[in-house]
């Protein structure tokens, strides 16, 4: 099932029928995937006086009560939102759906204590390439960021300067496998977050940052057009199924 899409920036065709899912799903046991010191997230019969809702226990339909964090539990997507006082719904800000993508993939480097994506690495990466949304998988790739228990691991991020760098190249939309862009503890600065949404100027009200994806070895550092889709909840996170679709030679 071919698609050819007409873009501002050129003209492109995706196979609508090879769909690569970068989206890690939510699972309600010990193998969820977790950040910020939160406990599993909860799937289970919504019990109420004489009904279980759980057909293996007389009930007619299964009925599940799911209790979570976007931020700590799934892939998601924030707007602005995030980190404003003012309100803003990523189900609001977030009104189309398909991008021109480009996935890198970097290996963060040694800065002071931690670990982090450099603006210099982002610069090497991306080159002369124009896209909407870029995504970054990190090295080590492993299966084990499915599961991973993130909470006081110090994992790497972005510096300021390359949160500033996507801004400034028009990239609208981040999407990245680790859970924060930000430095686990920063005593609430957020930087990279302030940066990209350029909290101190015009504020971008339309961009997004989507956190905790997974990207297979398999796929292929490249041009694709990505179809970011949500769950329609008004917050400034939803978790979301990010979808590539490798842009074939013309």
């Amino acid at each position: 099932m071919l698609a050819h899409i007409k873009h501002e920036s050129g003209d492109y065709q995706i196979d609508l029928s090879k769909p690569l899912d970068i989206s890690i799903s939510l699972k309600g046991n010990e193998s969820n995937v977790r950040a910020w010191n939160l406990d599993v997230p909860v799937i289970a019969p919504h019990i109420e006086e004489g009904f279980i809702g759980k057909v293996s226990e007389g009930a007619s339909v299964n009925f599940n009560d799911i209790s979570f964090n976007p931020h700590a539990h799934v892939t998601h997507t924030e707007c602005l939102g995030h980190i404003t006082e003012e309100s803003y719904s990523i189900n609001k800000q977030l009104t189309n759906y398909f991008f021109l993508a480009e996935l890198v993939t970097i290996a963060p480097e040694k800065y002071q204590n931690d670990f982090v994506v450099s603006k210099k690495q982002i610069q090497y990466v991306i080159g002369n390439n124009k896209c909407e949304a870029l995504v970054i998988r990190t090295l080590p790739n492993l299966k084990e960021k499915l599961s991973r228990k993130y909470s006081d691991t110090n994992p790497p991020y972005l510096l300021e300067e390359t949160a500033q760098y996507l801004a400034d190249k028009g990239i609208n939309h981040l999407l990245i496998d680790l859970p924060s862009v930000d430095k686990e503890k920063d005593n609430g600065a957020l930087l990279a977050h302030n940066a990209f949404w350029q909290l101190e100027g015009k504020k971008r009200t339309l961009a997004t940052i989507t956190e905790f994806i997974f990207v297979e070895n398999t796929i292929e550092d490249g041009s694709y057009i990505l179809n970011l889709q949500l769950a329609p909840i008004e917050n400034d996170a939803s978790p979301s199924r990010p979808i590539l679709y490798k842009v074939l030679e013309s």
